[in-house]
């Protein structure tokens, strides 16, 4: 179990459950959901229960920008719990100015086509901070593949001179992590970085786009989940089709990949990652 941290907590009675927030569906469980809901506040997730928060600083944590199903509390819970821990997460809304979110040059084993961010100066969105332990951290970091040299995201901190993190409260942040996808992002099919939009959508206009894709993975968005779901090699044949079919493109943030110099390839080429010092492993990723 983790160790106890200083974060608050509040009676559980008075506060209501993910459930009853419509919060509780994790992408983990339905991949047509992904990225999953996210909450309409700040918060502090604490078990089966989004909490309020009573503080604005978070010693000890470090800030995660959650670009996909990492700012959903369920797919959250649904992560710790893999690892048997249980301290409260905050959650705190930020504008972000730099990014976009895209869609992953890969397939996901747990039956989804990921959300991966890919640089955008002068945009502004709001996206959620997770503020992680040193365990927590650990477990997301695997989850992510950080720790693999053949998993899907390297973690990289953000510079503050190319992206500005303003918390809803607070100065703006230096030193946010961010998950980068390995692969890079797929295009639109004029090399722009295609846009996140919903699963279901997502997925009927890739497979519409590709034969070959719907020989692998069956014709309907529920079809292509039922057989990504689990099969690493179908997966990993998946994000080869992508590559060759030239539909990814670079995020334009893999020069802030620890270790990556000039030659750093959104292929997969650059495996170092900044790690946690701990190593966990995913029932699959």
């Amino acid at each position: 179990m983790a160790p106890a941290d200083d974060t608050p907590h509040h009676p559980a009675a008075v506060h209501p459950t993910l459930e009853a927030l419509g919060l509780d569906v994790a992408p983990r469980d339905r991949p047509l959901v992904y990225p999953g809901a996210w909450p309409e506040e700040s918060g502090l997730l604490d078990g089966d229960r989004l909490l309020p928060l009573t503080r604005r600083t978070f010693p000890g944590r470090v800030p995660v920008l959650a670009v996909g199903s990492n700012a959903s509390p369920a797919q959250l819970r649904h992560k710790m719990r893999q690892y048997e821990l249980s301290s409260p997460i905050p959650l705190v809304k930020a504008r972000v100015t730099g990014l976009r979110i895209g869609v992953s040059a890969h397939v996901s084993a747990m039956g989804y086509v990921s959300a991966s961010p890919f640089r955008a100066p002068g945009h502004t969105r709001e996206l959620f901070l997770t503020w992680l332990d040193p365990a927590q951290l650990a477990a997301v970091d695997a989850s992510e593949g950080v720790t693999r040299p053949s998993g899907a995201y390297d973690r990289v901190t953000l510079p503050a001179d190319g992206f500005r993190v303003e918390p809803e409260w607070g100065e703006p942040l230096d030193g946010v992590h961010l998950y980068v996808n390995r692969h890079g992002v797929l295009h639109d099919g004029t090399g722009t970085p295609r846009a996140q939009c919903g699963q279901r959508e997502l997925l009927s206009r890739l497979l519409a786009e590709s034969p070959r894709l719907r020989e692998l993975f069956g014709s309907t968005p529920e079809e292509f989940c039922s057989r990504a779901r689990g099969d690493l090699g179908l997966c990993a044949e998946g994000t080869r089709l992508f590559a060759l079919e030239g539909r990814a493109t670079a995020s334009g943030l893999e020069k802030y990949v620890h270790g990556a110099g000039p030659a750093a390839s959104f292929g997969g080429q650059q495996t170092g990652s900044p790690g946690t010092g701990e190593s966990l492993s995913p029932p699959w990723m």
